[in-house]
């Protein structure tokens, strides 16, 4: 199958890294290449944000002393490891929310190097509380959509749950306009707890979770995570500037289309993550979701 798709760079064939595809679609052959051609693909569209994608990176460092993402050091009662995000932790003076999404699939490609996980995957907790509009303002639909094709599309991990705790009004009114854009089995998997916590511990066992979330555990240390990717780095101080990264969907999306690449036919129809054109001129995809207006 690899080789039907020439114009891909496949740069990594190796049976350990193309197991956690299979490991990801339940052995379905064609599913998992699928996943495979649009893990590169969405590499190759996005060449800027995988440039430097280390932890010592500033953007990402910033972003992983935050908690973005946290992990816990247990897991849940079904192997699965648990990922929280304390969402008003997010500091926009200090970093983008495209330097989080890089910081949180840095975080996946190392934990996905462990089998288990593999197999087991993945629980996301995502706790909204004090995350303001003005926060939520600064959200927009290019934005987002970057994330769910990075995170459900093009990666080989398995989220067994996202679960919402503390969302205010506005978080559902931004779940309204990502709906579409999710699969069928992970709408299913997205649970709105709000602030009952009760209904999360029916879920997830409070013997595992940190105070901030109901549990028996102590306070989540932000920087737990943090320091295990960036070991001794983590004190050294880095100066950043959010403006200076910027992502041009629209350079890298004339880069990659069809008339300058050449795609041969296979099971993964070419430029699966092209975004419809027509669909929204990329100022009006640059326009926040919520207006302070």
């Amino acid at each position: 199958m690899i080789i039907t798709r020439p114009d891909i760079g496949f740069l990594r064939t190796d049976d350990a890294f193309i197991l956690r595809f299979l490991r990801a679609r339940k052995f379905n052959h064609f599913e998992a290449f699928r996943l495979l051609a649009q893990y590169f693909e969405y590499r190759q569209q996005n060449l800027d944000m995988f440039k430097n994608l280390i932890a010592t990176d500033p953007g990402i460092k910033q972003a992983l002393k935050d908690g973005f993402p946290g992990v816990l050091t247990n897991l849940d009662r079904y192997g699965r490891k648990i990922l929280i995000l304390f969402a008003a932790n997010w500091d926009q003076s200090r970093y983008t929310f495209v330097d989080i999404l890089r910081a949180i699939l840095l975080s996946l490609e190392s934990m996905i190097e462990d089998p288990e996980l593999q197999v087991n995957g993945f629980v996301l907790i995502i706790d909204w509380s004090n995350f303001t509009f003005k926060q939520a303002s600064k959200l927009t639909p290019s934005m987002l959509r970057l994330a769910i094709e990075g995170l459900q599309d093009s990666f080989p991990a398995r989220f067994g749950g996202i679960h919402f705790v503390n969302q205010p009004w506005y978080i559902h009114a931004l779940y309204t306009v990502i709906r579409p854009f999710l699969k069928d089995k992970t709408r299913k998997r997205i649970f709105m707890h709000g602030n009952n916590l009760n209904s999360l511990h029916q879920l997830m066992h409070p013997e595992i979770l940190p105070s901030e979330l109901g549990g028996m555990m102590p306070p989540y240390d932000m920087g737990t995570w943090a320091r295990t990717l960036l070991d001794h780095a983590y004190d050294e101080e880095t100066e950043y500037c959010p403006e200076s990264y910027t992502l041009s969907v629209k350079d890298l999306e004339k880069d990659l289309s069809p008339k300058t690449m050449k795609r041969s036919q296979s099971v993964v129809e070419p430029g699966v993550l092209k975004r419809p054109e027509k669909v929204k001129s990329e100022e009006e995809n640059m326009q926040p979701l919520l207006s302070l207006d």
